[in-house]
This record gives structure tokens, sequence and C-alpha cells, in this order.
């Protein structure tokens, strides 16, 4: 994406808005790394259904370890994965009363240590509780990137590093919030919604084909950097009409157990040059 395309990109959603945020539901920075940790392969809303009375208890590591797992199970039983889910918060919990008297680290390196956090819940933590200006890359995230031409890569951490070069700095604290709400309302996985997109002219991403497109603002497709030529369209796509190119391993294999017939238009007029003369006998005899 063009350094151009990118500032004004961001200008829309900083108009739209300025001050985005999260949609889980938390009181401090502890409750906030819990609801983070509830909140893997799981959805903001079935979390803060469960949160919302487990919260209105517990808002300290403190008070966790004192209602024990086997209630916090209870409370959050409704999220997939809850027992092992359970398990880490009471092993964090036990590591922040004991280690950090019951504060949550404002250190990458003692986030991602504690059980349950990897990189992205660390990431959502340093941003919005310690207002650092990093970016959580989710399934959402990583497909907005990908389709706008923004940060193109094949890992979440490929795409992040790429995220952190290409987005401004005066836009960098809120691009995670704008990004992921962008994937989850509007750049959808299955059936995006390109034309309510405020963003669809600088976007080279043809929902049709599922690709990006080359017509769009002059974005090559593929490894950035690089001009992206007919010539070179052209080229791939006589490669992809050349002869057998396509064809299945059970259809090579047959072609091979017929003695290396080949298929196509002529050789299905020999075949029918030679069924004639039988055809001709058996309906004389008849």
């Amino acid at each position: 994406m063009k350094i151009a395309d990118i500032e004004k990109l961001f200008a829309r959603f900083a108009a739209r808005s300025p001050a985005p945020r999260g949609e889980l539901e938390y009181i401090n920075p502890y409750t906030l790394l819990v609801a983070v940790v509830l909140s893997a392969q799981a959805t903001d809303k079935s979390v803060n259904k469960a949160t919302r009375e487990l919260f209105a208890k517990v808002d300290r590591p403190q008070a966790m370890l004192a209602l024990g797992e086997t209630a916090l199970r209870r409370h959050i039983q409704t999220i997939g994965l809850y027992n092992s889910k359970a398990k880490n918060i009471i092993r964090l919990s036990e590591i922040l009363a004991r280690q950090y008297g019951g504060k949550v680290p404002t250190d990458r390196d003692a986030l991602e240590a504690l059980p349950g956090v990897g990189r992205k819940t660390a990431n959502v933590v340093l941003n919005i509780a310690f207002g650092e200006p990093t970016i959580a890359v989710d399934t959402h995230i990583f497909r907005v990137a990908n389709r706008l031409g923004l940060a193109r890569g094949k890992t979440p951490l490929a795409v992040e590093k790429a995220l952190e070069k290409a987005v401004p700095e005066a836009y960098r604290l809120h691009a995670h919030h704008w990004l992921i709400l962008h994937g989850r309302y509007i750049c959808t996985a299955r059936k995006p919604r390109c034309q309510e997109c405020f963003v669809h002219d600088l976007c080279p991403y043809d929902p049709e084909t599922g690709a990006a497109s080359a017509a769009r603002n002059g974005a090559r497709i593929g490894k950035p950097g690089k001009a992206n030529g007919p010539a070179k369209a052209d080229g791939k796509a006589r490669e992809k009409a050349k002869p057998g190119r396509g064809k299945s391993a059970s259809d090579k294999a047959g072609e091979r157990r017929a003695g290396g017939a080949k298929t196509g238009p002529a050789s299905g007029a020999k075949a029918a040059a030679r069924r004639k003369p039988a055809r001709d006998k058996a309906l004389a005899s008849d």
C-alpha cells in the first residue's frame, strides 16, 4: 500500500472514531487481563456475559484466589476451554499476588511469562491498560491487513512487525482497535461488506475472486516493492493454459493405464471412428 494511501486510510478511521474502545468489559488492568485470557477462541460477547457476575465479586488476584478454581469454573463454564482457562487464571493470580503485589506488570516479557498469556494477550493489555502503541494481531487484523495490502504476512508475528513499520506514529495507539473493529463488522471473512466500506477505494481486494486486484491503486499483488506488469500477468495466464496443468493425480494415472492415450477433441473423434463399424454392424443385425 502506498504511503499516501496509508495516511488516507487512518485519517478516515480517526475521523469516524477518534477514540475507539475494545468490546471486552473490565474494571482494572487485572480484570482486563482475565477477560483477554478468557477471550481466546471465544467471542467478546460470550466473555462479557460470563464475567459480569464474576467481576462483581472479583477484581484483584487475591480475591480470585479466595474464590478458588472450582467456583471460577462455574462462572466461566459457558466459555470454550473453560477448564484450562480456569487453571491458568488461578496460576497467574498466584504469581501476581506473590511476585507483583497483586499488580499487573507493564513489561512484555513479564506478561508473557504468565500462564495463558501469549504475545497477543500481552499486546492487548499493554495497549488498553497502559497506553502502549502495540498492535495485537488476531484473526480479524490478520485478514484486514493482508486484504488491504497494508501489511502482508503469513503469520501473525510477520503481520505485526509489518504493521509496526507501516502505521504512521500518530495513529499507532488506536490502530489495533480500528483494524479489529473494521474486520469484525465490515471486512468480514466470508462476505465482506465492500459496498459499505469507507476505505473501499483504497483497497485492492476483489470480493468476486477473493484476491487482490492489480487494477486498484496500482498495488502490487504479492511481494511489496515490485511493479505488477501486464506482461508478467499474461505469462502466468499462458502458463496456466498449458495442456496437462491442473489435472489430478487420478486423472494422470488413468491416462497411464489407458496406454498413455491423450484426451481431447482429436482423440475423441478417433475413438468414435473406431466404434462406428461395430455400431453399424449391430444396427444391420437388428
